[in-house]
């Protein structure tokens, strides 16, 4: 694994893309050993040919075996706000989280559904999914190491948040340049195991500063029917399980808040923006499926 930030053994990205940024000496040593050798891991896989690699594996093994567990089930809307968007400037999806499988489902719509370049990133907290050879393992056979990059901003060691600001610069930068770049955000922060579907939980403000610095595509989703048993999820397939629906609704305009100043306050209002416009898709859902609880 690369210890500091010399790049030397790692892929270069696709063309177009820039130089991939790395975290310094004081960030890289904030995390553990372990942690180290888990973020090296899977920042080797989110590059050039690796990248290709594993796009390909959810591409035509990932999206596969999500299909055949829910095909009965899957109930898509709006996907063609996602074809039009510009394959050119990275779309950012926001959706609300309530099961742990909430963008495997989505990510494998967009696979089997769409013609359009796609490379997936999910930024994820690092407990576990780095903190552990296992997370690392479920990372790669879920994800195809798309939970990427990681942030450390709940672990009990506050020194490693020092590594989420060069966690956030680099979801920053994925968000502001590279074709096919997709990637999933919850504002919410985590996920909402309470009140119904259509109960959702405050936007938290840091997708909002990420949206302000990188100005990509966002478009909200809304998802329902997902729970967070695996077996009677895949069983439910088969003996009658709640119809999963997926809304994507379309591209959103936040120019409004572009000609504000850099501050927290801006933040939170593009995230309530968001939830606004993921709460209006639950609405629709609640019309046509409300039903169903």
């Amino acid at each position: 694994m690369t210890p500091d930030n010399d790049l030397s053994g790692l892929q270069k990205p696709n063309a177009g893309d820039t130089m991939p940024l790395v975290p310094d000496a004081v960030e890289t040593k904030a995390i553990g050993k372990v942690d180290r050798v888990g973020f090296w891991l899977t920042h080797r896989m989110n590059l050039g040919r690796w990248k290709r690699l594993m796009t390909f594996g959810q591409r035509h093994i990932g999206s596969l075996w999500i299909y055949l567990a829910t095909y009965n089930l899957m109930n898509v809307f709006g996907l063609e706000n996602v074809e039009k968007a510009d394959p050119d400037v990275p779309l950012v999806l926001v959706a609300n989280h309530r099961s742990f499988f909430d963008m495997y489902t989505v990510s494998s719509v967009l696979f089997r559904r769409l013609n359009r370049p796609i490379r997936l990133y999910f930024p994820v907290r690092a407990k576990f999914f780095y903190t552990n050879p296992v997370g690392w393992f479920v990372n790669l056979v879920m994800g195809w190491f798309s939970m990427y990059p990681p942030f450390f901003r709940e672990e009990r060691e506050a020194v490693k948040r020092e590594f989420d600001k060069y966690s956030m610069r680099r979801l920053i930068q994925l968000c502001t340049t590279g074709n096919g770049h997709i990637i999933g955000f919850h504002p919410e922060g985590k996920r909402n195991l309470h009140g119904d579907p259509y109960d959702l939980l405050p936007a938290q403000p840091g997708i909002g500063k990420v949206i302000y610095s990188a100005r990509p595509q966002v478009i909200p989703v809304f998802i329902a029917g997902l729970g967070n048993d695996l077996p009677k999820q895949i069983l439910g397939n088969w003996n009658g399980g709640e119809k999963v629906r997926i809304w994507f609704g379309e591209k959103l305009d936040l120019t409004e808040f572009y000609a504000k100043s850099d501050r927290l306050r801006t933040h939170k209002e593009i995230s309530d923006r968001l939830m606004d416009k993921i709460r209006e898709l639950g609405d629709s859902d609640r019309t046509l499926f409300g039903g169903q609880q």
